[in-house]
């Protein structure tokens, strides 16, 4: 393996990554758990191609995921680790993700003729376990820079010119993304019958992160990956910042221009998908990074308040997921009657206390912050003992 010519040198951990990792697992919540039929457009997936902010959560996620392989990487290799037990970390934990994707998945009756084994810890877990990998395999950019130039390329001939069986070339014999008939579902349908996000009638099913959607998501966990090694570079904090700036641009503009040609989609995780939700990414992190790492924002006293709940979500994120993911299967065990009929607390508490407040939008969001809140506190118990979960 080549070494590159000057290995960055670890720093202090970036507070203003941990904010972005609790915020965006903080909207995660709150989107998932969105209040139902009501809630404004922005807290809800794109129907096909488009964006709003739900569809930025998790690929930010996973970019943040990318970012911290480095710093990770970089301090236990200076600790004294060797790449192997780094290696060997990498497929244990990665694994361990993957399982917990599918009790996520099953939980709580685990009906195994229909359980789902794609979801987003499983995507998580492949992206950190091939990302990680070729990091600590090979840390030149220049490999990382091709590599991302051949999964976005790669899958848009892949999407656009291989024909799907039994219907025809997109663009040519059917319409290029079409919802149904694509390369991606009918991989999806045909490798995971009845183990799908979206499973019947079988025709029209698809899931959001099946197989072949994995390969532009390592994408962005690579824009993440690119991002941390800038970031753990000698430049000062202000060039990082205008770094960060200007990647998020660059990523915008060519993200959008391509959008033209290969819509924006999360459900498909386009190649103009990736650019644009990294480039938003980007732009957040840069205004985190000005605001904490250069003003000292949250470093301060008169600051700490804004940034502590993201650093309570933060410290244990998959935690926090977790909990959010299994709470209402756990909480719809228990009944409680509701006009004639027996339902489970968080649907009783949705008719019976946020149903009163007027604006429906206001409503749904009420619930999810209050949803996100009672996950809070779970986190901020372990927060408070020192506890910190590593998967």
């Amino acid at each position: 393996m080549t070494k590159p010519t000057s290995p960055p040198t670890p720093s202090k951990r970036l507070l203003s990554l941990d904010v972005l990792r609790g915020l965006t697992i903080a909207i995660m919540i709150m989107v998932n758990n969105n209040g139902g039929p009501g809630a404004w457009k922005q807290m809800e997936h794109s129907f096909w191609n488009g964006l709003t902010m739900t569809d930025l959560v998790f690929p930010t996620f996973l970019f943040v995921v990318g970012v911290s392989i480095v710093f990770s990487v970089e301090a236990r290799l200076q600790r004294g680790a060797t790449r192997a037990q780094l290696a060997k970390h990498t497929i244990q934990r990665a694994a361990v993700l993957f399982l917990l994707g599918i009790v996520v998945n099953g939980f709580p009756y685990f009906h195994l003729e229909h359980l789902r084994i794609y979801g987003v810890l499983q995507r998580i877990a492949i992206c950190y376990l091939i990302v990680g990998l070729f990091y600590l395999w090979d840390r030149r950019v220049w490999t990382k820079i091709a590599v991302l130039a051949v999964t976005l390329v790669g899958y848009w001939v892949l999407v656009r010119w291989v024909p799907v069986p039994g219907a025809g070339v997109p663009g040519r014999n059917i319409p290029f993304l079409d919802r149904n008939q694509n390369i991606v579902a009918w991989t999806d349908r045909h490798l995971m019958p009845y183990h799908l996000y979206e499973d019947a009638p079988l025709h029209d099913a698809r899931d959001p992160e099946g197989l072949l959607s994995d390969i532009p998501a390592v994408g962005t966990a690579l824009l993440g990956l690119l991002t941390g090694i800038g970031l753990m570079g000698d430049a000062d904090k202000r060039r990082k910042a205008l770094g960060l700036v200007l990647g998020a641009a660059a990523c915008l503009c060519v993200g959008y221009l391509w959008g033209v040609w290969f819509p924006i989609n999360k459900k498909m995780w386009t190649s103009s998908y990736v650019l644009v939700s990294a480039g938003w990414s980007l732009a957040v992190f840069a205004l985190a990074f000005w605001a904490i790492e250069l003003k000292g924002w949250g470093k301060k006293e008169p600051g700490k308040a804004a940034t502590w709940p993201w650093l309570v979500f933060g410290s244990n994120a998959i935690v926090a997921y977790m909990i959010s993911e299994l709470l209402p299967g756990a909480l719809d065990m228990i009944h409680i009657p509701s006009g004639g009929k027996l339902v489970g607390p968080l649907i009783w508490a949705r008719f019976h206390i946020f149903a009163h407040i007027p604006d429906i939008g206001w409503a749904a969001f009420a619930y999810s912050f209050s949803y996100m809140a009672i996950c809070f506190i779970a986190v901020w118990v372990l927060y408070r003992r020192r506890i910190f979960v590593k998967v």
